[in-house]
């Protein structure tokens, strides 16, 4: 009777091809790296939500590096399903559209309010 035996692990993702090592691996890069993450597979509205990110932190006087993260496993990771999104401080603030630079400068200061407290 197989009522009371182990468990097997559960691997979920969004594509059922990730295995519960790599899924396990990318909870782990979720949580170090850069402040501020893009995540996409590179087209071209995740690069432009790269370079509004880069000029909104170059309005701000930030010198805050951002990370393009292409690994699906590791967007999987945040919960994020629609591309691009973008990640500060490790909580995701938006995702699906291409943010404008004023957009993220909003964003950006208003996570830099909550750190002063």
């Amino acid at each position: 009777m197989g009522l009371f035996g182990r468990k097997k692990e559960e691997t979920k993702c969004c594509c059922g091809n990730c295995s519960a090592e790599s899924l396990r691996a990318a909870e782990k890069a979720k949580s170090g790296g850069a402040r501020v993450k893009v995540l996409g597979s590179g087209c071209a509205k995740c690069q432009e939500l790269e370079a509004n990110t880069v000029a909104a932190l170059r309005e701000l006087g930030m010198d805050t590096q951002v990370d393009h993260v292409r690994d699906f496993a590791q967007i999987a990771a945040y919960g994020v399903m629609s591309t691009p999104a973008l990640v500060v401080d490790g909580k995701v603030v938006a995702f699906g559209k291409v943010l404008k630079t004023e957009e993220i400068v909003a964003i950006l200061q208003k996570g830099e309010e909550s750190n002063a407290l």
